[in-house]
């Protein structure tokens, strides 16, 4: 049986998704009954807990070959590095606590840095928490979401505008939350073994420009990137309702992207997926 944190998000469900497919058994992680109600429907086991609540999820982790693990952020939060790190080392006690030996956890691009990546920096925290605890664990490191583009949508639609903090002719790795969730399911079913690193990104990498581009066609209206300076980056944010320090941690972010300062570690043992970028766009829209 494995468990499944995170089920009722995009990465989450697929991991879910996919092990179901393969009939292998499953145990998703909720906040409440109701929000089990359809994996229950579809066959899957369910456990009530939060991710403040160590016991509680421990209990959930109870008994299982395998535990993805993700840890939701909290982008309202005042002290938010510090709130996300909390939350990390509690999911790694509950880690320790049940007993399983095998972890597949969702890091980030840039996993292995230890400053001046932003929220990545949270991600780089929680692989090292889990990694003293963790008998085998699986790290995956995925890049740029495509469904990062999806709040753009309204204003796509209505203005005929793509906004970017990426510079609109870059090429950066993309992937779809279908294949990272397609990915973390087929790594919990191989078992695991030690400390392993799965780097991924989409079939190609793709820019802003081509981003429209697609919307354009899909759409049949003509869409335009349209870059915005990183000074817009924290007032955007803090507009999404972002606590001031995330929204900093993103300005962080973005600028070191734009140094490439933050990139892959093994790059030539990139797992690519296969959802393109043109039918996830297709599903968002």
């Amino acid at each position: 049986m494995f468990v499944v944190v995170g089920a009722t998000g995009n990465t989450g469900s697929s991991v879910a998704e996919t092990l179901l497919s393969k009939k292998q058994a499953v145990r998703v992680v909720v906040r409440s009954a109701d929000k089990g109600a359809a994996w229950k429907a579809k066959g899957a086991d369910i456990a009530v807990a939060s991710l403040d609540d160590v016991t509680a999820l421990a209990k959930a982790f109870e008994g299982a070959a395998g535990v993805y693990l993700l840890v939701p952020p909290n982008y309202g939060a005042t002290a938010w590095l510090a709130d996300q790190c909390a939350r990390m080392d509690r999911a790694a006690e509950a880690v320790q606590k049940s007993g399983v030996e095998h972890v597949v956890f969702l890091s980030s691009v840039g996993g292995h840095l230890h400053g001046g990546t932003g929220p990545i920096r949270a991600a780089s925290y929680g692989e090292q928490a889990l990694g003293c605890l963790a008998k085998r664990l699986t790290i995956l490191r995925p890049c740029y979401f495509m469904e990062n583009w999806m709040p753009s949508v309204g204003m796509v639609k209505q203005q005929g505008v793509l906004p970017t903090f990426i510079a609109p002719s870059a090429k950066i790795p993309m992937i779809a939350t279908k294949d990272i969730g397609r990915i973390g399911a087929e790594q919990l079913m191989a078992g695991g073994r030690g400390r392993t690193i799965v780097e991924m990104a989409g079939p190609e990498e793709y820019s802003p420009e081509q981003t429209a581009a697609a919307l354009g066609a899909i759409l049949g209206k003509i869409i335009t990137a349209q870059p915005a300076p990183l000074s817009a980056v924290v007032p955007t944010f803090k507009s999404f309702g972002f606590s001031d320090e995330a929204a900093r941690l993103f300005e962080e972010m973005y600028a070191a992207f734009s140094k490439g300062a933050i990139g892959y570690e093994h790059p030539t043992t990139l797992v690519r997926g296969t959802v393109t970028l043109e039918d996830a766009l297709r599903t968002m829209v």
